[in-house]
């Protein structure tokens, strides 16, 4: 996604952190539909929504272009990512790597989304919802879709995860410290976060006040 900010020495990182993180959430949403055993139509269209959903409605609330319209890289990779899906075992893909993947393209993208919000004029607190959601709001509607319970409905971390990538995007630039110190050192914030949830299954408490043991 293009993102204005004068930080020009990395702008070609941060295209390729952009559509490498497109291309992660994009094949988990494409694995998903082949787990469902689906048609080359329904993986296409799980691969194209999960990649871009978090950006989308990202922008629609900033009012910026809606990247990937403009763009004309992502949906090409979004239908890539599926054929590659589709044309490949199952097992190639199990479910540790995907993960783990998942991990830095959630650090990745929530830092890339914080960082066009503010470069759109949007205060610090809602920018870091702005990247919250960039990171988060494509596996929600791939959830929905598939019928499954979302990540919101699960206590693992991974919604914070990409709240700490945004939160340290944010934070950084409040302070103004320079782009390319902090937003690799967000980035690999959310994705350590994450990376920990993964390997010793943390998660969040759940709500437990007035529970009987009969709820």
């Amino acid at each position: 996604m293009p993102i204005s900010v004068p930080t020009a020495e990395i702008a070609p990182l941060i295209g390729l952190l952009d559509l490498a993180g497109i291309a992660v959430f994009a094949l988990s949403g494409a694995l998903l539909a082949g787990q469902l055993r689906q048609t080359f139509v329904t993986m296409a269209f799980f691969a194209l929504v999960t990649g871009v959903g978090g950006g989308s409605v990202r922008d629609l609330l900033i009012g910026a272009p809606v990247f990937w319209v403009r763009d004309p890289w992502v949906a090409p990779v979004c239908l890539g990512v599926a054929l590659v899906a589709w044309f490949t075992p199952h097992r190639w893909w199990d479910r540790p790597v995907l993960e783990w993947a998942d991990a830095a393209g959630l650090g990745a993208y929530a830092v890339l989304g914080t960082a066009k919000a503010l470069a759109f004029g949007v205060p610090h607190v809602p920018a870091v919802l702005m990247g919250v959601i960039t990171g988060c709001v494509g596996g929600i509607i791939r959830d929905v879709l598939a019928g499954r319970p979302s990540i919101l409905m699960r206590p693992e971390l991974y919604v914070t995860a990409g709240a700490l990538s945004s939160v340290l995007c944010a934070g950084g630039a409040a302070l103004g410290l320079a782009n390319a110190i902090v937003w690799p050192v967000a980035a690999l914030a959310g994705f350590g976060l994450r990376g920990a949830a993964i390997y010793w299954r943390l998660g969040l408490p759940v709500y437990t006040v007035g529970a009987t043991e009969t709820d």
